[in-house]
């Protein structure tokens, strides 16, 4: 996510950290760095000269040349505009004062609006609230099936009346079913066009004005960079929207759409789509976006994710298990399926403060059939093996490996993965010992590189080679062929 712009940006601004002392020179090579990493991610040229001009005059000030360390006070500045950039700070959904809220999707076919209407049901029925989707999309093709097919994944009701009925008399419908059902949030899914016309238009404004909506959100593919932003720009001058749902960010390497949105439309980004799955929808927090392209981490989306993610009386088990040092084979069966909950491996570590440093983790990758191996193999053993695997000889092993299907070499991976993250364990549950959890909070907080990790008496590579073996194999590394002689 945001790969390039994380990296130019991190590239340009790491020249000042190791300096002691700025000078305005050293400053404006830095922008101008800064400016063409921005110009790169498709970021919108007058914001980008607007952005770096504010950087620059603060960046020159009498704070920054007085602080010990003023190539760290020029990172938090761009940090802190880069927050500003893109809203400042969360922006909340409107709730109505009298239930239902209802919540209207908008925006061009293909940008992922019915999707996005199911993955934003979900995220309310987390927190609690009863909602409603009301199909009112007539002219695509299968939407209302593929609506009425994603609530039916989800346990969440679809309102329809078919294609033959005009999309306000559904919609006035929908909100009568809404109450009869005493849900609080109806989800409004429209029709979208592949350019942006009068027709779509008046038929949405004919929507909004038979049952106003408490929120207008417009649902834009964030991978179209700029052609993102000229949709936003035209939606948000004909139309009362309220705010932004970035879909496919994960996919988006440059950040142009994430960057200018705002700034253009002066609407608010409430949501991004961050993967394919239904869970993969989150409120959108621009001081926690703006660390992660600056290789701060993300530690607090870290924490909320393993918090819907992580079985709790699990995870007290595990930690007296790692206290007692009783880590079996069960365990790290189960651990793998809680690291396969939070969502990509690399996209997790990327979280960490310093993750960006750590080598490697471009390479890391999960092979799905790779873990089901695994589970076949730890699934093959007796209660005792799985809870010894030193009892684990020769004739054992080719036991195992008849009754999962696989070879004796993938049973003995298996068991060395399994010791190489028992001792990783051990090592953690060590520190964990010395430092207590307030002072492995704080380390965790204050971890600017993990490499530091190597103090724990392994390479700070050992946990993510272990893992990685256990996961799947990294992408091959292409060497070029040298030159005879």
């Amino acid at each position: 996510m945001l790969e390039g712009l994380s990296h130019n940006l991190q590239k340009a601004l790491g020249k000042l950290r190791a300096k002691g002392k700025l000078t305005e020179a050293d400053v404006q090579e830095a922008m101008r760095e800064v400016r063409l990493a921005l110009l790169a991610a498709d970021v919108n040229v007058k914001v980008v000269k607007q952005f770096v001009d504010k950087v620059r005059e603060r960046a020159v000030g009498e704070d920054v040349q007085k602080s010990l360390t003023p190539g760290q006070q020029v990172v938090k500045i761009v940090h802190e505009e880069l927050t500003a950039l893109m809203g400042g700070a969360e922006e909340r959904v409107n709730m109505a004062a009298k239930p239902p809220t209802v919540v209207m999707l908008v925006g061009l076919q293909g940008a992922g609006k019915t999707t996005a209407a199911a993955k934003l049901a979900l995220s309310f029925r987390k927190h609690q609230h009863r909602p409603l989707l009301v199909a009112a999309d007539i002219y695509r093709p299968a939407a209302i099936e593929q609506l009425r097919v994603l609530g039916a994944q989800i346990d969440i009701p679809v309102f329809q009346l078919g294609t033959d009925v005009d999309p306000v008399e559904i919609v006035q419908a929908g909100l009568q079913e809404a109450r009869r059902q005493g849900s609080d949030v109806m989800i409004i899914d429209t029709a979208g066009r592949l350019h942006v016309d009068e027709p779509l238009m008046d038929e949405l404004r004919r929507i909004h004005q038979a049952v106003p909506a408490d929120e207008m959100l417009l649902v834009v593919d964030a991978m179209t960079g700029q052609d993102a932003v000229h949709v936003a720009e035209a939606f948000a001058g004909a139309l009362p929207i309220t705010g932004v749902i970035l879909t496919k960010l994960d996919g988006d390497t440059r950040g142009g759409a994430a960057l200018t949105v705002r700034a253009v439309t002066g609407k608010p980004i409430k949501f991004v789509g961050l993967g394919e799955k239904i869970e993969a929808l989150e409120v959108f927090h621009p001081d926690r976006l703006s660390s992660r392209i600056l290789g701060m981490g993300d530690v607090l989306s870290l924490i909320e994710r393993a918090q819907e993610a992580v079985d709790l009386e699990k995870a007290r088990e595990m930690e007296q298990k790692l206290r007692s040092a009783q880590f079996t084979l069960d365990d790290f069966r189960d651990q793998l399926a809680q690291v396969r909950r939070l969502g990509p491996l690399d996209q997790v570590l990327k979280m960490l403060p310093g993750a960006n440093k750590l080598k490697g983790l471009d390479n890391l990758q999960v092979d799905e059939k790779r873990l089901q191996r695994i589970d076949a193999v730890i699934s093959s053993m007796t209660k005792q093996e799985r809870s010894d695997p030193s009892v684990m000889n020769a004739s054992r092993r080719r036991r195992v490996a008849m009754g999962a299907g696989v070879t004796v070499r993938e049973v003995n991976q298996v068991l060395n993965q399994f010791e190489q993250v028992q001792q990783m364990m051990k090592r953690f549950s060590g520190l964990g010992k010395k430092l207590g959890k307030r002072g492995a909070l704080k380390a965790l907080k204050g971890m600017g590189d993990l490499s530091s990790l190597a103090g724990m008496g392994a390479p700070a590579d050992a946990g993510l080679d272990a893992l990685q073996g256990a996961l799947g194999p990294a992408k091959p590394r292409h060497h070029r062929k040298k030159k005879r002689k």
